[in-house]
């Protein structure tokens, strides 16, 4: 049976609507609706929408992967694709943060990577055979002003005045990680002398990920400061008029502050390393951005979240503020969904002695989660549809789940992680026949080596309906 859920009487119609998500079928032509964050399990997200499809790539370190989806609630479940990978020991490890750019019918993925040794990184670009950003890509050239081969992280694309430039984060006079910027004569090949842009910021020692927005008669530069392994990681701004020569210091102004700074109420913490992306009608911006969980100085947990953003009068970006990683928000405007739908932890039915209270505040789901380390233990979720996903607490003292679907065979989830974080993604089912099934969480007792103790965790859990 279901149990009650007495401490949450205000939110009784609202889970009567979203039940409907799980026991009736989705219209053939579903309407927009909702989803929620995370949308990706890594860092350094970069997004784009192109011909019917959102596509998702982040860094995975030894590869460039990118996911596909006709809507943002599918890319959580969605395949990671392997579209480049060197064969070049001097540039095939530690590749980081890749960057989408389409010109002339093909596509660009900008990207570092170095040999092993993080001062090796540099800038490189792979380029499309077709208008595809799936690939197939090949290696295309080595990004390298001719005044500063020095470590470089972090490119991104500007478009300005009908030029293309190159900006980064490497070292500069003001930084190791400072902003620079060369032009581009076509883009694969740096044209002049790289420039360092001495941009603000509220910690000393990083300025990277630039990203841009064109508005307002101006492109407007918002780039994270800070160690991204910092909770106090965030976004700052500077801009140039659309007639103004990037390459000359004096054509930028600096907008001091932070523009997105960690929401501790909300369980947000370092949000940063960004892009923007429109709605698929191009109605809407949106901001991809990593965030964390944890208040812990960690370059583990960032997850990819989105978010829709606004424009002051003055055509600048109003990034807001980071939004709690399960948070509902409306699909992008044309996103033709269907919506995801959640089930909380108390709609579980429970078998054994479980533990539930409000001790994980922000980093759990609505406040509070389930949790047991009596061997044995069940957990079981009903519902209607084709796929799901378990997002809880990962802790030092975390154990291993056993899973099953429908009575099947049972897969091991480990729920351990060397910091307490909340939301992780700890399990996602294969993709089922559309119709009613049961996800059987059971506790085995066992644990890694490095946990101390044997929990288990149960929140939130989103369910897909095609």
């Amino acid at each position: 049976m279901l149990r009650p859920v007495p401490r949450r009487q205000r939110w009784a119609a609202l889970v009567a609507v979203l039940s409907l998500l799980f026991f009736f079928p989705a219209p053939a032509h579903a309407a927009a609706g909702t989803f929620r964050n995370q949308i990706g399990t890594g860092p350094d997200p970069a997004m784009t929408y192109f011909n019917g499809s959102y596509y998702l790539a982040m860094t995975e370190g030894d590869a460039i992967r990118i996911r596909r989806a006709p809507s943002v609630a599918g890319l959580l479940r969605a395949p990671a694709v392997q579209v480049w990978r060197d064969s070049d020991a001097s540039r095939n490890q530690h590749m980081w943060a890749p960057e989408l750019l389409r010109s002339g019918g093909r596509w660009y993925i900008y990207y570092t990577a170095d040999n092993g040794v993080d001062e090796s990184h540099r800038l490189y670009v792979a380029e499309s055979s077709g208008d595809d950003p799936m690939g197939p890509y090949h290696f295309k050239a080595r990004l390298v002003p001719p005044n500063r081969d020095v470590f470089a992280i972090d490119p991104g694309i500007m478009q300005h005045n009908g030029r293309l430039y190159l900006m980064w984060s490497g070292l500069n006079e003001f930084q190791h990680n400072g902003i620079n910027i060369a032009s581009l004569s076509n883009p694969w090949t740096v044209a002049g002398n790289a420039v360092s842009l001495n941009a603000g910021g509220h910690c000393p020692e990083v300025r990277e990920g630039p990203a841009f927005l064109y508005r307002g008669g101006r492109t407007w530069m918002t780039y994270s400061v800070c160690d991204t392994g910092k909770p106090d990681y965030g976004i700052w701004m500077m801009s140039v008029a659309a007639t103004a020569d990037p390459l000359n210091r004096a054509s930028w102004q600096q907008h001091d502050g932070n523009r997105f700074p960690r929401q501790d109420s909300r369980g947000v913490f370092g949000p940063g390393h960004h892009g923007f992306f429109t709605s698929p009608d191009g109605a809407e911006t949106w901001i991809v951005y990593h965030a964390k969980t944890t208040s812990v100085f960690t370059y583990t947990n960032r997850t990819t979240r989105i978010q829709r953003i606004s424009f002051n009068a003055d055509g600048s970006p109003n990034l807001g503020q980071p939004l709690a990683i399960g948070a509902t928000q409306d699909l992008p405007s044309g996103d033709p969904g269907p919506s995801t739908g959640w089930i909380n932890d108390t709609t579980v039915s429970y078998a054994g002695t479980w533990s539930s209270g409000t001790g994980c505040a922000a980093q759990c789901f609505w406040g509070d989660d389930h949790w047991t380390n009596q061997t044995g233990a069940t957990a079981t979720y009903s519902f209607t549809g084709t796929q799901i996903a378990l997002l809880s607490v990962r802790d030092t003292g975390n154990g291993i789940a056993a899973v099953s679907v429908d009575g099947g065979t049972e897969q091991r989830a480990d729920f351990y992680g060397a910091i307490r974080v909340g939301e992780a993604l700890n399990y996602l089912s294969p993709k089922l026949a559309y119709g009613t099934h049961t996800l059987r969480v059971r506790v085995t007792g066992e644990k890694n080596a490095a946990s101390s103790g044997t929990f288990i965790s149960i929140d939130r859990a989103e369910v897909w309906t095609t």
